[in-house]
């Protein structure tokens, strides 16, 4: 019960927010302005809404991750709500938990709204409905729950100008973790080798969930790819939650 007080805290205290409704607005916005693009561009018209429309969406929720993410740990302490929280019966596990399960929601409804408004969208503009897109929508929402980890890991211990530098910078990093794939095979000495796949492996790999180009040119989508996401997005979700939790457990606030 604790732990669903203070996921539902969370997760009223986010859709309160302006800034939340208006990276919402943005993004449906943008996405739909995809009609103008297609208008100039020459070709599938199609290919071209699904292409601006999901890269609209996928930034807006990336926002809206980094943005209440940082915030969650950090407003806590600097209004000095914590020692009335954790003077009660509450382990600091569960008040990491809950925070995280609370954004996890605010990102659901954020993205389930932003989705259904350009399912509508694309379906008037087509006439057709592509349900991969919902496979597509899945696996965004499993990126962002990772980009939420990663953010209130950073909240647990620093400020948010300094939180939303590290948390875009490693999404901006996980974005293009296929060229670390490329290059860690050219290398020929040992510790080379050995720093390049330590750093593959421990720095988040955003490519696994990117399926934009799979949905747009109507190519052969993989199940293997959405399992492999499901894993990567729980075992990579859990491991940064530990280390929240690890790092908050030894925080001493006066």
């Amino acid at each position: 019960m604790k732990l669903k007080a203070i996921a539902l805290n969370t997760f009223k205290e986010a859709v309160r927010n302006k800034v939340f409704y208006l990276l919402i607005g943005l993004g449906v916005t943008s996405a739909l302005s995809s009609w103008i693009v297609s208008m100039l561009a020459i070709g599938d018209t199609e290919k071209v809404l699904k292409d601006v429309g999901l890269a609209s969406i996928d930034f807006f929720s990336v926002l809206i991750a980094v943005f209440t993410g940082i915030n969650l740990v950090y407003k806590e302490i600097d209004k000095k709500t914590i020692y009335n929280i954790l003077s009660k019966p509450i382990e600091r596990s569960s008040f990491i938990v809950g925070k995280f399960l609370g954004l996890s929601l605010t990102l659901l409804v954020a993205l389930a709204s932003m989705a259904v408004i350009f399912f509508l969208y694309l379906f008037i503009s087509t006439g057709t409905l592509d349900s991969r897109i919902l496979v597509y929508f899945f696996l965004l929402y499993l990126e962002l729950l990772i980009i939420t980890s990663i953010s209130l890991l950073f909240s647990s211990f620093s400020t948010p100008i300094l939180s939303s530098i590290f948390t875009i910078s490693l999404y901006l990093i996980g974005q293009v973790m296929w060229t670390f794939n490329l290059f860690k095979h050219h290398l020929t000495k040992p510790l080379e080798k050995i720093t390049a796949y330590f750093f593959y492996y421990i720095l988040p790999n955003l490519d696994k969930f990117n399926i934009k180009n799979e949905i747009v040119t109507k190519s052969h989508l993989d199940s293997y790819l959405i399992l492999n996401g499901i894993l990567y997005a729980a075992f990579y979700t859990s491991a940064l939650l530990i280390l929240t939790i690890i790092i908050f457990n030894k925080r001493e606030f006066q």
